[in-house]
């Protein structure tokens, strides 16, 4: 974990290699995701159940491929008591925080002109849980239920299986829990051109939303635009500003909270207070050392972990602006305080009781957030993400002939003759 100084060139250099780690694609990756795609585009269900039995390592074909009632039944039998509550909890707090997000269409008459907005659901969306050897549940939760919400008509969610054919009883259940009407044993490249272009199996989907390797994310990338993604979602990331009054411990599992991910994710803390820069690099090694996930999260450290020891509050925001994380810790004392010079972040969380962990589970807020500095410009998954808008225009001619003058100077005035007859010639007819 480095030890650097803000405004050095050493700390610059660091932030540069940051920025950097979302950058091109590897040519050979995108090229075996080019073939996978087409593969599947032209293949459909063959090319589907051919990749799936290369990369899980599972046959599958068109009477198992999707999970059915007995499965998801006994995914509820096998799980403990403990482990549905915890479940049933998350998905009660990111249900009422997402109910709030609901918007209504809307209309204003103004003497004569009727305008608005028609909101309405997309009709099917494509959930991506990652799978095989892990099990999200919490991924689910954070997908599926602002789809449910929205009003989404079709809701189907692609997750690879095991090598026995299964899937993990916690996604199952949290899948059933948030209304997902349809659940594949697909994953990888070949799920994501499944929903994109439809096979007989999987249907063709309006928006694919989950997060996933590289190969997932330069798949949605590539399937962008014949149908809608989410995101492209890099390697997670937390920023810590603390100040001389945090906990050095708090901070370091923090920080290794993150870490443990990937070795690309990145852990970076910002303080103005040499004392606890100090401690929080002494604890990291000393809590690193019993991790089960102590290799990712030591390559993880050494590459893209970071103790920045800056000469104020103000200079941290600065920093963080120019950042803007997925994720940011204010672990200082007053963290009200400083919220307002904090522009860009995916999700903030204020003080020492709201670890980052929180935001991964049940806090309610989603856990999908922009990741690589693009929270300069994207926000968190919202219900609005399954959602689409139409603009409404009722005019009557009384407003037409009112506003004809102004309407024909304007179409003129950018050369389009055609545009200002289409007005003027109604006040004729």
């Amino acid at each position: 974990m480095k030890r650097l100084q803000a405004g050095s060139q050493e700390c610059a250099l660091f932030f540069s290699k940051l920025r950097s780690r979302q950058g091109t694609i590897p040519a050979e990756v995108e090229q075996t995701v080019r073939g996978i795609l087409e593969g599947v585009r032209t293949g459909g269900d063959a090319a589907l159940f051919e990749q799936t039995e290369r990369f899980d390592g599972v046959r599958l074909d068109a009477a198992s491929v999707q999970v059915g009632p007995q499965e998801v039944e006994a995914a509820y039998a096998a799980m403990a008591p403990a482990s549905l509550d915890a479940i049933k909890t998350a998905a009660s707090r990111i249900r009422a925080f997402h109910l709030r997000q609901l918007r209504p269409s809307w209309f204003s008459d103004e003497d004569g002109a009727i305008v608005g907005m028609l909101v309405r659901p997309l009709d099917r969306v494509g959930i991506y849980v990652p799978g095989g050897t892990a099990a999200y549940p919490s991924t689910v939760l954070m997908n599926a239920i602002p789809a449910a919400i929205a009003g989404v008509a079709e809701i189907v969610m692609c997750t690879p299986p095991r090598r026995d054919g299964t899937v993990a009883a916690a996604v199952l259940a949290a899948a059933d829990l948030c209304g997902v009407h349809a659940i594949y044993k697909a994953g990888g490249v070949q799920a994501v051109a499944a929903m994109a272009y439809g096979t007989a199996s999987i249907p063709k989907v309006d928006k694919i939303v989950g997060p996933g390797n590289i190969y997932v994310a330069t798949a949605k990338r590539l399937v962008f635009g014949q149908v809608g993604i989410d995101m492209i979602a890099g390697p997670t990331e937390l920023l810590v500003i603390a100040d001389e009054e945090a906990r050095a411990a708090c901070v370091a599992a923090d920080l290794l909270s993150q870490a443990e991910h990937d070795p690309l994710s990145s852990a970076i803390l910002l303080t103005p207070s040499q004392r606890l820069a100090d401690a929080v690099v002494d604890e990291v090694k000393r809590q690193v050392a019993s991790l089960p996930r102590r290799q990712i999260a030591e390559a993880s450290l050494e590459r893209f972990g970071a103790v920045v020891v800056v000469k104020g509050l103000d200079e941290a925001a600065t920093l963080c602006n120019e950042i803007a994380p997925e994720h940011l810790e204010l672990l200082v004392k007053d963290p009200w305080g400083l919220l307002p010079r904090i522009r860009r972040a995916g999700a903030i969380f204020m003080g020492d009781a709201s670890p980052e962990t929180v935001g991964d589970y049940l806090a309610g807020p989603n856990h999908v957030l922009p990741t690589g500095g693009t929270a300069r410009f994207a926000s968190p998954l919202s219900v609005a993400d399954f959602q689409r808008q139409s603009s409404l225009i009722a005019f009557s001619r009384q407003k037409l002939e009112a506003l004809e003058p102004a309407l024909v100077e304007l179409a003129r005035l950018e050369g389009l003759e055609a545009h200002a007859r289409a007005a003027s010639i109604r006040r004729r007819a």
